[in-house]
């Protein structure tokens, strides 16, 4: 009865023997379904990662004196924490590296100040002869102009700068307003900075909640890491900035160039911004010295600049940077270079760090074992911020070892 009631041509279909149409997926190649599965997976990760970029940078004011509280978080977080250790109370800790810190800044800027202004006169003279030696070549030169022509171009120069006031005015606010919010937002980084210090870890656990509790623990083993190479980062750059400002400070000193301080400090800021930062900070040690002193003074400080650069990249960084923050100097131009698009200065300041955490936090969610237990990794501890090696071998060797314990 039951084959009785299909339809005539349900009954046609299983006489004939014929098959259904197949699916059109099926149809397809299998490495053209690959390939497109992965086309769309790789438009919305580009997607994702565009609208974040976008909201960093819509919220700049926000994101960047977090980001840089961030930082000096992990440049603060084992002073606290070794703090704690000898029965500090936490409290009290992050207080004292905060003054600590706000200590070492006061007394830089003070250095740099009184530098300044101390070198003042010797500066203006040095200046007035340079310029001097530069109007004389412009006559005797090759450009051969007249005494008339300097002095009419120096002062349509000062006519265009003097000429419009109501530019200037506007400009004048400008300034103003940027001042405002850059202190804005360094209270907002300050703040910020305690709350990382005092209760960081209290702020971690609440994020964590937020996390799927099937990968919540893979997940702070990576970030863990992530930080740990954060610390690790923070820590080799101070040390290669310090090694830089000092050495290329030092030469310029000992070359005669004014404002060796003032200089110095401006080549260890610099170093926290890979590659560039060192060039453009050398570049304008050379032009100083260029301006004061000469062409052979510049030539001089030019090599003391090249041989310091040299000896960061290929002896500083290697034995500082772990595996784990070691990055290929592609991805850091690239990176600093959307980082400028996105937020400006700041923006090259912490895209190499952020691509340091990224890689430290992407090779252990691939090469960590799943059941490794967060506890088990302390992220301030640069050393733990290198991926676990793979276990490929560990189960035979596990296997063996409890096959040679002697049986009860």
């Amino acid at each position: 009865m039951a084959a009785q009631d299909r339809p005539t041509s349900a009954r046609r279909l299983a006489g004939s023997g014929r098959r259904r149409p197949a699916q059109p997926s099926s149809v397809l190649p299998w490495s053209l379904r690959v390939a497109a599965e992965a086309a769309w997976r790789f438009l919305v990760v580009v997607l994702a990662v565009g609208v974040i970029g976008w909201l960093c940078g819509y919220l700049a004011a926000v994101t960047v004196p977090v980001g840089i509280a961030l930082l000096l978080a992990a440049l603060f977080a084992p002073l606290v924490d070794r703090l704690v250790r000898w029965h500090v109370p936490r409290g009290l800790a992050t207080v004292i590296a905060i003054v600590v810190g706000l200590v070492v800044v006061a007394g830089v800027l003070t250095l740099v100040i009184t530098t300044v202004v101390g070198a003042l006169p010797q500066l203006q003279s040095q200046v007035s002869t340079s310029l001097t030696d530069i109007n004389s070549w412009l006559q005797r030169g090759p450009l051969h102009l007249t005494h008339d022509q300097i002095q009419r171009l120096l002062d349509n120069t000062m006519k265009s700068i003097q000429g419009d006031t109501s530019q200037l005015a506007d400009r004048a606010l400008t300034t103003a307003a940027t001042v405002g919010s850059t202190l804005t937002e360094a209270l907002l980084a300050l703040f910020t900075l305690i709350f990382f210090l005092y209760g960081g870890a209290q702020i971690w656990h609440f994020t964590l909640r937020i996390v799927p509790a099937d990968i919540r623990d893979r997940t702070d083993v990576a970030c863990r890491r992530g930080f740990a190479s954060l610390v690790s980062y923070v820590r080799a750059t101070v040390a290669v900035a310090c090694v830089d400002a000092l050495c290329i400070g030092i030469g310029i000193w000992l070359v005669g160039v004014p404002l060796a301080v003032p200089l110095a400090a401006l080549i260890f800021i610099g170093a926290f911004i890979p590659i560039i930062g060192a060039v453009v900070t050398g570049a304008v040690a050379v032009l100083v010295a260029l301006v004061t002193n000469g062409f052979v003074a510049a030539i001089i400080v030019l090599a003391i600049v090249i041989a310091v650069m040299q000896l960061e990249s290929h002896v500083l960084q290697p034995l500082l940077l772990g595996r784990a923050v070691r990055l290929h100097p592609l991805a850091v131009v690239v990176g600093i270079a959307v980082g400028v698009e996105v937020a400006g200065i700041a923006g090259a300041l912490l895209a190499v760090p952020i691509l340091a955490v990224l890689k430290s936090a992407v090779g252990s969610l691939l090469r960590d074992p799943h059941e490794l237990p967060p506890g088990d990794v302390d992220a301030l501890q640069p050393i733990e911020a290198r991926p676990a090696p793979d276990r490929e071998e560990e189960p035979e060797e596990a296997g063996d070892a409890s096959s040679e314990q002697p049986r009860a």
